[in-house]
């Protein structure tokens, strides 16, 4: 068994690749620099990730790929299921080792796993534009807390910059302990070291502006008032508006 480790990070991953083309040994499993290989291993390789070896091996996709199928290969890799790593490392060589395009080609387990996991991670992202709510600080920050199951934060970013481009905002993903804080110029990345800021989902409210909790209010009274009594469908309602969300949502507060 010949073994690979990397530093576990997507560059790092397709230097890995090119590695494994350039010394023509491909391996058998792919673990992080400091993890314990499995029993039998006949030959490892610590990778150095290099970005020009990765700009090497990303340009080769660009040549024999649409730019789709590379969205969907981002997609997997921010789902940060276990083995994910080593779908795409096949999926790449499958790609490059073949003379014409294997894209449309479902019946292979690998690009059918490919495009289900990156359906799923697009979902998220959907999901986290949809039901994202923002809570005013005292400071004049619009602040929302998340916890994706996925790692889809960095894909709906866009969005929130373009449709809130006139405040300052901070969306943190609580469950990986990052976010990203919009200064009405920049998105920043950012870890805050006191997680105890919004408890529950909610943000503590000592830290929140003086009227955002009139706001607030008047939310659920105008969300109660648009319910129509006779048609409310609980089931159809959790179907499209899933639990893990509610407790975001000042509405469901």
């Amino acid at each position: 068994m010949i073994v690979f480790h990397y530093d576990k990070t997507f560059e790092g991953l397709l230097t890995a690749i090119f590695d494994a083309y350039n010394r023509n040994t491909f391996p058998a499993k792919l673990l992080a620099t400091d993890e314990i290989e499995p029993l039998f291993v006949e030959e490892n390789h610590t990778v150095i990730t290099d970005t020009e070896k990765s700009s090497r091996v990303w340009k080769g996709l660009e040549k024999r790929t649409m730019p789709v199928t590379r969205s969907m290969l981002s997609y997997v890799w921010l789902s940060e299921i276990q083995g994910c790593d080593e779908m795409i490392f096949r999926y790449i060589r499958k790609v490059l080792d073949s003379k014409t395009s294997i894209e449309m080609n479902f019946a292979d387990e690998d690009l059918l796993q490919v495009r289900n996991i990156a359906q799923k991670v697009n979902r998220e992202r959907l999901r986290l534009i949809q039901f994202v709510r923002f809570q005013k600080t005292a400071d004049n920050i619009f602040f929302a807390p998340v916890s994706p199951d996925y790692n889809a934060l960095p894909l709906a970013i866009s969005h929130f910059t373009d449709r809130f481009a006139e405040q300052k905002w901070i969306i943190y993903d609580t469950k990986r302990n990052y976010g990203y804080f919009y200064n009405l110029k920049d998105v920043i990345e950012i870890t805050l070291n006191d997680m105890n800021l919004f408890p529950e989902g909610k943000i503590n409210e000592a830290l929140l502006a003086p009227n955002e909790k009139i706001f607030q209010k008047m939310w659920k009274a105008y969300f109660k008032s648009m319910a129509i009594k006779e048609r409310i469908n609980p089931k159809l309602h959790r179907q499209n508006l899933p639990r893990k969300y509610w407790k975001y949502l000042t509405e469901k507060q």
